[in-house]
């Protein structure tokens, strides 16, 4: 008796080998590119070069969306806040030897601002590797070593079976509280070799949860719940955290009033009753967070910066919630909490009670009257009303990137961020020429939504190429540029400190209007009565532009020395 199953025809052997295959032609890039898109990129940012044309060809015949940039360090901070904008991390494609260093101090400030780039360095051939000094074109002794105390991780491939964990290792590690740069180096050979590998499906790359340990969160809260004048300190881990939600809860809950950190800008309302605000180089405000008994510090290391140049020393208890290890109590002993801002803030909601304090308010008031009426006494009105212009020119919800100059300075203390994630500066690493790139990042990210970046005439030097790649990919950005001649700050600082030599400060520029239209880009002069209606304009005009405008700031006077 025959059954129908019986008459099915089972493929030969040769047959199954056959359908198992990969297509003729795959080679290591390919699995480059097949693992990152099932990891979930979609855009690659970078610039070819000799070794890594094997994994740039790849792209070209791929659906991953690939940004040129005209220069590594500048493809490198495009990444960085396209990573911060969308939480995901991104891959940065580089080239070996001056091509992967030119990318240092990028990768520098991505891992200062926690931002999730996956660098991804071509090498020299596998022969040459291991200090084999083969002499080929960019070789280096140890490329790895020149990043591996900036980056989170470094991972290498040395053969094409080992791309897809090596990316997804370093996928998990950038995505890993605390966000961060990775390194992955891959050789040129390898690149270019054809592979065996089946294609790249159904990679799982999950990032560890930093979940707080309940015994710490639990004192943490009787702490709170006791406190008679306790105080939050909000940094950059809410915002990466995407916590401000939870921070408000916590603040409301306790009565307990918040100032940001420059790099946690809008992740607390600016007009709230509580809100501190972000005056953290005033000594008005040093003097109110340390009176505090309980200090709540969320998502920061209480650097350089958020304690007004370390003359901050509190008096009260500390509780330091913090995703990377190294700092916590690294500055002030306390109460560290190994944990990711959201879910450190989270256990604290389920476990503090609602403390009552009807003074706060009147407190935050009071401590914001006296920085008034100190700024009040200084001639800095035309900084201020550049700002409130700035901020009546820019939507909302529009990001903003500000390099390292006087007005950025100003706007780390002073400007309204309205809401998270949407201010973004250099303050991490601290290097100049991050605003232009990055902005062009933020459009890739976010794109119809217009973006702003502020220079000043120094670090816009460092950015002028990438008005082409502005062009080139109808970027919807605005660029002010504040023209002072020089690099204002350093100028500043040398007058006070140096009996008034201002040596390598004083700056040959172009004439960056007629610069900027040689690229195809609109451009104009403004002045500081005009300069909130010429940005409206820009912001609202699609594709890039230009606002120049001549002026000289000053700082306010500091309060730390």
């Amino acid at each position: 008796m025959t059954h129908d199953h019986d008459l099915v025809l089972r493929p030969t052997e040769a047959q199954t080998a056959a359908a198992l295959a990969p297509p003729p032609g795959r080679t290591g890039g390919d699995l480059v590119v097949e693992t990152l898109r099932s990891l979930g990129a979609t855009t690659v940012f970078g610039l070819p070069g000799q070794h890594a044309l094997g994994l740039f060809d790849a792209v070209g015949r791929s659906d991953l969306r690939l940004v040129g940039l005209r220069t590594e360090n500048n493809a490198g901070f495009a990444a960085d806040a396209y990573g911060r904008i969308t939480g995901e991390a991104v891959p940065l494609l580089l080239s070996t030897g001056p091509g992967a260093l030119m990318a240092l101090p990028a990768l520098a400030e991505a891992a200062a601002a926690s931002a999730p780039v996956l660098a991804i360095s071509s090498q020299v051939p596998v022969a040459g590797l291991g200090g084999g000094r083969r002499g080929h074109l960019h070789e280096l002794r140890d490329q790895s070593a020149s990043f591996r105390e900036v980056v989170k991780s470094v991972h290498t491939a040395r053969t094409p079976s080992q791309i897809p964990s090596a990316l997804a290792e370093a996928w998990e590690s950038a995505l890993t509280a605390p966000h961060g740069p990775v390194w992955v180096e891959i050789p040129e050979d390898v690149l270019r070799a054809e592979t065996l590998v089946p294609q790249v499906t159904g990679m799982d790359a999950t990032p560890h949860e930093l979940a707080p340990r309940p015994e710490l969160t639990a004192l943490a809260a009787h702490w709170l719940e006791r406190a008679a004048r306790p105080v939050i300190i909000a940094g950059g881990g809410v915002v990466r955290a995407d916590a401000a939600g939870k921070l408000r809860q916590l603040a409301e809950r306790l009565n307990a009033p918040v100032v940001t950190t420059f790099g946690g800008k809008g992740a607390f309302p600016w007009t709230h009753p509580l809100s501190l605000q972000s005056w953290l180089e005033d000594r008005h405000m040093t003097d109110f967070l340390e009176d505090a008994d309980v200090l709540l510090v969320v998502g920061s290391g209480l650097g350089e910066l958020s304690s007004n140049y370390h003359t901050f020393l509190p008096a009260g208890r500390v509780v330091q919630i913090e995703a990377d290890l190294g700092k916590l109590e690294s500055n002030h002993p306390g109460l560290g909490i190994h944990a990711d801002a959201r879910l450190g803030l989270q256990a604290l909601l389920e476990t503090v009670a609602e403390r009552e304090d009807p003074y706060a308010p009147e407190r935050v008031r009071m401590v914001l009257s006296d920085i008034e009426a100190r700024l009040e006494t200084q001639n800095v009105a035309l900084e201020r009303q550049l700002l409130t212009s700035v901020r009546q020119a820019l939507p909302p919800r529009s990001p903003s990137f500000w390099d390292m100059t006087i007005l950025s300075y100003w706007a780390w203390s002073a400007f309204d961020a309205k809401h998270p994630n949407t201010m973004h500066s250099a303050q991490g690493a601290g290097g100049l020429g991050y605003a232009f790139p990055a902005a062009l990042g933020a459009c890739v990210a976010e794109p119809g939504t217009p973006v702003l970046a502020v220079s000043g005439d120094g670090g816009a030097m460092y950015s002028i190429a990438e008005l082409a790649t502005a062009v080139q990919h109808g970027l919807d950005v605005t660029w002010l540029i504040v023209d002072d001649g020089g690099y204002g700050i350093l100028r500043e600082c040398m007058t006070q400190s140096f009996d008034g030599r201002t040596t390598a400060t004083d700056l040959t520029r172009p004439d960056f209007v007629a610069l900027a239209t040689s690229f195809g880009v609109p451009a104009s002069l403004t002045t500081p009565q005009s300069l909130r209606t010429d940005l409206a304009r820009a912001l609202s005009t699609p594709g890039p532009s230009v606002v120049v405008l001549p002026v000289t700031l000053r700082m306010f006077a500091p309060t730390h020395a």
